[in-house]
This record gives C-alpha cells, structure tokens and sequence, in this order.
C-alpha cells in the first residue's frame, strides 16, 4: 500500500513570539483515510532575524539604483509611484524623509517640480560600485559555470537563470557583459522553441563543492593541532570527507541514539554532485545524500547563501532535487533552515551565518554595506 506525504509548514507558528519552535504537519495518505503526524522544526531567531533587518536596507538599495537609472541621476517626485506602485510609494517616501544623509530632495519652487537625488556624500560612494562590480566578475564567471557543471546536460533554461539572478548577483545585463564576453565558457542555445545556458567546456578544477573545500581547510588546521582522533561531537559535527557541518537551533538537543545515526550518516559515502545524476538511483541512500550535497551546493553559490524556497524548487528537473524538497530541507535541518518572514519563505544555509551575520560576503555585499552605513545605523545585509 503505498502512501503520499504531504509537508505543511505553519507560517503563524513561525511568527508566534512565545514558541521556540514551529509544528511541522507531515499527513499521511492511504486508501484507508488520512493521519496526521506532527514534528517539531525549532526556530531559529537569528536567522528569522536576518529578513527583518534586510527589509529597509533593500529600500535604500532599490531606491538608489532607481535615482541612478534616470536623466541627470534624479527621480521625480511624481514619478515614484510609476517605478514602485502606489502601495510601495510610502514606504519610499518614508526612507527619503528619514536619511538625509543618503537622499536630498529639491525643486517645489517656480516652475520646477519636487524630486530626490543622491547627496554629495552619497554620490561618492555610489561611484565605488564599479570596481566593486569588476572584482565580482571572476566570482560570477567561475560561479555560472559551476552552476551549469551541476545541472544534467550542462545547460539551464535562461529563463531560470534570470529568475536567480538577484541571488547570484548577476547585473541586469548580464547577457552582454558575461555570456556573450566569454564564448569559450558560455553559450545560449535554442532546444524545442527554448533558450539555454549552454557550458562549453569543462573543468575538472572547478568540480570541487564549498563542503569539501571548508573540509580540506579544516583538515589542515586539525594536522597543525595534533588533533588525530576524529570523533562526533554533542552538537552532531564530526570531521570526515562526507560529513557535513552541523548548526543545530539552540532548542534543539540530540540524544544519543541521534548523534549514533548522524554519525553513521556522516561516514557514509555519497557521489559527487558534479557526477551526472542520472547514474544513481533515486531510492539509493547515496544518491539521497548526494541531493543533499547538491543543495548545499546551489545555495553555496548564492551571494548570500539563501534562496526563496519556490526558486530552488523551479530546478527540480536541472538538478533531480527530490519531489518533496520542503520534507528534505526539514530532515537536514541542521544544514538548512526554512523561514517564512518576509513575504515568501526562504532556505537558508546554516553555516554561512555567525548569528544574523553573514561570514563571508562577495565585493558587491560589501559594497552596498558601506552604502546603507551612510545611513548612520549599523544595517546588516
């Protein structure tokens, strides 16, 4: 008898302040009616954080590039409900009124009506994002062809491509400035009416994943150490070649039969995620663990290590993730955390974040850091 699960994450659990953790509906389906199990998902509040402290940041963001897209690097008053909406208006009105440090406003005099551009201040700093976009390149470059080495055939639906762009920190133009400027690398080619990111070449140099990579650095500082004996620790890590690092919620307390079968996970070998997918079979332990690795992967690539949950779940067939992928996410959650603050739910990688704090940040995120600090407030991107 075969049965379905179906995953129903509570979103107003997730906002109840007096819990630590959310109820994760898990219901089974069978011929003979349904059942419900119910499974705790510990919240964690730092990350739950992050999409707070991101909302007005994103605003000054979004509204500097507005101002610099336009004639002589200033918005009409009257303009900004064309650019944003009329909902959104006030919320950009609000930003302009309080960071005058970041947004002047002139006009309303005579004949010339109201508008808002950079202050001197700001314009300085804007200027900087030029070299801040070319000390991205590299990353970009080398970043999208990892991407296309993960998917089956070496190509990904331009389409998709556009629909991570911001998470990739590709510019908009990004077919002119990248694709087309390094044909020995990318490509764009019709298959069946559609429009591809085609890999040209491979490189076996770049089949390396950010796990293994954190793996060999660790491994360095452990020889320097003395340290040989390798064993599972209370908060479920362990050094080894296919473990993962864990970064469990503060609520959450493995006992001991857990961490016996973490650890045996841990061990467990598992192909790599640059390995084409379609030489494993799905029910494979292996290949499960694989998956695993390869979503770890995707969100590795990202400028800050998380993606909306239904834009990693568009690359379903590009990457054989499996069809219960918000169930795979709450089973690792260790290695990933599902938020829904903010208007959609988020994935996470865990380890990328000290707290609220991204470790490790591209030119670009350092770049609009420096930015929003014109505000005078300490703004964690």
């Amino acid at each position: 008898m075969k049965r379905r699960s179906i995953v129903t994450l509570s979103s107003s659990a997730i906002r109840c302040k007096k819990s630590d953790f959310m109820v994760v509906s898990v219901r089974q389906i069978s011929n003979g009616g349904k059942r419900s199990k119910k499974k705790i998902y510990h919240r964690d509040y730092q990350l739950d954080k992050v999409m707070d402290l991101q909302k007005k940041p994103s605003l000054i963001l979004q509204l500097r590039s507005i101002i610099q897209s336009q004639n002589h690097q200033r918005l009409l008053l009257r303009d900004l409900e064309k650019e944003v909406g009329f909902v959104a208006k006030w919320n950009f009105m609000s930003i302009i009124e309080k960071y005058p440090s970041i947004f002047r406003v002139g006009g309303g005099c005579g004949k010339e009506f109201p508008f808002v551009t950079l202050t001197g201040k700001a314009e300085k700093v804007a200027r900087e994002e030029g070299e801040a976009r070319n000390l991205m390149e590299p990353i970009l470059v080398k970043n999208l062809r990892k991407l296309l080495m993960l998917s089956i055939d070496c190509r990904v639906p331009l389409e998709k491509v556009e629909f991570i762009g911001n998470e990739l920190g590709l510019p908009h133009d990004f077919k002119k400035s990248l694709i087309f400027k390094y044909p020995e690398y990318f490509s764009i080619k019709v298959i069946n009416g559609r429009a591809y990111l085609n890999l040209e070449n491979w490189d076996s140099s770049l089949a390396v994943t950010a796990r293994e990579e954190i793996f060999a650095r660790e491994r360095m500082l452990q020889s320097a150490g003395g340290q040989n004996k390798v064993r599972i620790t209370k908060d479920g890590n362990y050094l080894g070649p296919f473990a993962f690092k864990m970064c469990y919620a503060a609520g959450f307390r493995p006992n001991k039969s857990y961490l016996e079968e973490l650890e045996k996970w841990h061990k467990m070998e598992f192909p790599s995620p640059y390995l084409n997918a379609r030489r494993f079979e799905v029910a494979d332990p292996k290949t499960r663990k694989r998956v695993v690795a390869v979503l770890h992967e995707l969100l590795s690539l990202t400028m800050e290590k998380r993606m909306i949950s239904a834009k990693l779940d568009a690359f379903h067939s590009e990457y054989r993730l499996p069809s219960k992928l918000v169930l795979c996410l709450i089973k690792h959650h260790g290695i990933f955390y599902i938020t829904n603050k903010g208007a959609r739910s988020t994935v996470f990688l865990k380890e990328a974040y000290d707290g609220s704090n991204l470790v490790d940040k591209c030119p670009i995120l350092m770049f609009n850091d420096k930015f929003v600090a014109l505000s005078g407030r300490h703004v964690t991107l």
